[in-house]
């Protein structure tokens, strides 16, 4: 007998904006993007949630805030 677990995550972009404030690596601008990461698990959605992130235009990269 064999079973087969399919598990997949999808994320989606829903909006970009500008942030207040400069890279601390390079000055450049910052970008805050609102993604929508999904787990299915055969097709079934199990979990769902909405994070910001942000990372800067100029040297790609990403941001944590504290």
């Amino acid at each position: 007998m064999c079973l087969v677990f399919v598990c997949d995550e999808d994320q989606r972009i829903l909006s970009r904006q500008p942030a207040p404030g400069a890279c601390p690596y390079c000055r450049g601008t910052i970008q805050a993007t609102d993604v929508e990461t999904k787990w299915r698990f055969c097709f079934l959605p199990l979990y769902w949630k909405t994070k910001r992130k942000f990372n800067c235009t100029s040297c790609t990269r990403d941001l944590v805030m504290q």
